[in-house]
């Protein structure tokens, strides 16, 4: 049975990875046989400096959902190759390392110094991240996109994915964008833009007065999104979007998803992305699927 997926000239064992942001630099996790099993591991986005995050309250509660507002904290580029990479790169599992530039020469800056490390299967731009008072998103401006990817595809050694923002009018039209600036990916969908209001303080229930939503109440409209970004580019979707259940995950790749990201469940349930691995496995043998490529895009209309 071959599950395996490529995306560039890179190779993955299986379709299943982890968003950005919900499988942390957990170190102690990180020794677990099962954490082994996954197809890639994608660690919390990286920006150029250091990042302490926005204010509490950064997580609630929603029905059939979350919504986040973390501010993206974490050590850094240096700190990060310094002191998360090396155990990340112990795991033996590909790294998609998701990456973040308030400006251009940050994300030049980033690109370089990743490209001085090895043990990189791929890097995803994350052009699409709601939680940080920008005015416009790069992934809210085609022009933007194709200018920025063209751009870290030029410098990186690395394949480039750039994950899309599902604030935006047509999707597909961003995803074209990226694809046109030489994207080797693109993965959609991340959080919508929400918040959640306390009645009695008339207050905003969210530290940064706004979050991203995510978790299955999204999952619909991410499906969607992925089958219109799917049918609309060549290049692979890796599909991600309220992901809990390996019937889910098909869904997605029957949508055309060539891999899928499990995020918030990883909330609820640690061994939700193995779960998820299994799910699909035993839906091939039992269905005598040999190939995961009769799976992914062959939704019947």
């Amino acid at each position: 049975m071959n599950i395996t997926v490529k995306i560039a000239n890179v190779t993955f064992k299986n379709p299943v990875t982890v968003a950005s942001g919900t499988f942390g630099h957990a170190e102690r996790y990180f020794k677990l046989e099962e954490v082994k099993r996954l197809g890639a591991i994608v660690p919390k986005t990286v920006t150029f400096l250091p990042q302490v995050g926005n204010q509490p309250v950064r997580i609630f509660e929603t029905p059939a959902g979350m919504i986040n507002a973390i501010g993206i904290e974490n050590p850094g580029i240096d700190g990060f190759i310094a002191q998360k990479l090396p155990s990340f790169q112990q795991i033996g599992v590909p790294l998609i390392i998701s990456i973040l530039g308030h400006t251009e020469e940050q994300f030049v800056g980033i690109i370089k110094k990743l490209n001085g490390q090895e043990g990189i299967a791929a890097i995803e731009l994350n052009l699409s991240c709601p939680n940080l008072k920008h005015k416009v998103l790069v992934a809210q401006d085609p022009q933007a996109t194709t200018r920025l990817v063209k751009k870290m595809k030029g410098l990186s050694k690395y394949p480039i994915i750039a994950k899309l923002s599902p604030n935006v009018t047509d999707i597909s039209e961003i995803a074209l964008a990226a694809e046109e600036g030489g994207a080797d990916a693109v993965s959609l969908i991340n959080t919508f833009t929400a918040m959640a209001i306390d009645v009695k303080t008339r207050r905003s229930r969210i530290g940064n007065f706004t979050g991203g939503l995510s978790g299955p109440a999204i999952r619909p409209i991410a499906l969607y999104m992925v089958q219109k970004v799917a049918s609309s580019v060549k290049i692979p979707v890796v599909g991600m979007g309220g992901i809990m259940t390996a019937q889910d995950a098909l869904e997605f790749l029957i949508a055309g998803a060539s891999m899928v990201a499990v995020g918030t469940a990883n909330f609820v349930n640690p061994r939700a992305p193995v779960d998820v691995l299994e799910g699909i496995e035993n839906f091939m043998k039992e269905n005598k699927i040999s190939d995961i490529r009769e799976i992914i895009g062959s939704l019947k209309k």
